[in-house]
């Protein structure tokens, strides 16, 4: 065989295989790309949410085991709980609840809690079991600003004892505090006249909204303070001095895609779906329509 002919051998036998190698290549391409974007797709979402029982206050007092289980059944793993007629364990012992809820694949991580009475012992009660947060959930509009220092060395003396006992004091806010009073934002008084390191919050997004202040805002000037949420949806048509106007997630004004993504970026570690008026027939429905709308929601 001369020269000429092996060369040209040669170099059709590699252009073939090249090109028989393409598809391949290109199938290996796109498949590549695809769990890139699933990937990316899964950075951007939420992959543990939470609902704050609150949001079934009508239903949990006479099954709280059989509402845990449908709760459960939705998709929720995190718990933050409310302090009713039954305590924040109802009627179980804190660990038989902390149980009973690991059995269903959840875990109870925060609760609101009257910080007024016996709060030393819901702290040791929270921690024993594995809790991470107790939250001051209201304080109402106070009226001087004596009223307000008074409130801001509270929350010190209660970040101090959740400190020692190994958790976490937050505060849940409500649409006052992001009202002017006597020149001042109560809301930013607090942010300001409490220790980082003892004092964390919880943003109610629908409060601020309500309030008239912008959650995003808050989120980068007061970046890493902001440890829990409550998601929760403001009607579309709503005027902007009416309450009571939450409704299903995602039928609603509020741009949570955009709002969490800042939350995320910004320190954000539980995100907790609540409702207080509902568009459904009952409460549990309500509840999982949110957990499907937090399954895939896609932040950005």
């Amino acid at each position: 065989m001369n020269k000429k002919r092996r060369s040209f051998i040669m170099t059709t036998g590699a252009l073939a295989a090249g090109t028989m190698l393409l598809p391949h290549l290109a199938c290996t391409s796109k498949k590549g790309m695809v769990e890139e974007e699933k990937m990316m797709s899964k950075a951007n979402m939420i992959d543990k949410f939470g609902i704050q029982l609150w949001t079934l206050r009508d239903n949990i007092p006479d099954d709280p085991k059989g509402v845990l289980a449908k709760v459960a059944s939705y998709g929720f793993k995190q718990i933050e709980g409310f302090e009713g007629a039954q305590g924040m364990f109802w009627g179980m012992t804190p660990r038989d609840y902390q149980s009973y809820l690991g059995d269903l694949g959840m875990k109870m991580v925060a609760s609101h809690c009257n910080i007024q009475e016996n709060f030393e012992m819901k702290a040791a009660q929270a921690a024993a079991i594995g809790m991470d947060y107790l939250i001051c959930p209201w304080i109402g509009p106070q009226k001087s600003m004596d009223d307000w220092k008074k409130v801001t060395d509270k929350f010190n003396e209660c970040g101090e004892i959740c400190r020692k006992a190994g958790i976490k004091f937050g505060y849940h806010n409500h649409a006052y505090t992001f009202r002017a009073f006597t020149g001042m934002i109560p809301h930013d008084f607090i942010m300001d006249n409490t220790d980082p390191a003892l004092v964390y919050h919880e943003m109610d997004i629908y409060w601020v909204v309500t309030g008239g202040a912008d959650p995003i805002e808050y989120l980068k000037k007061y970046s890493g303070r902001f440890r829990l949420c409550h998601v929760k949806d403001r009607l579309k048509d709503a005027p902007d001095d009416q309450r009571e106007a939450s409704c299903n997630l995602g039928t609603g004004k509020i741009d949570f895609a955009k709002i969490l993504k800042v939350a995320k970026d910004n320190g954000m570690e539980y995100f907790f779906m609540e409702q207080e008026r509902y568009d459904t027939d009952t409460p549990l429905e309500s509840a999982r329509i949110g957990a499907e709308y937090m399954k895939n929601l896609v932040l950005g």
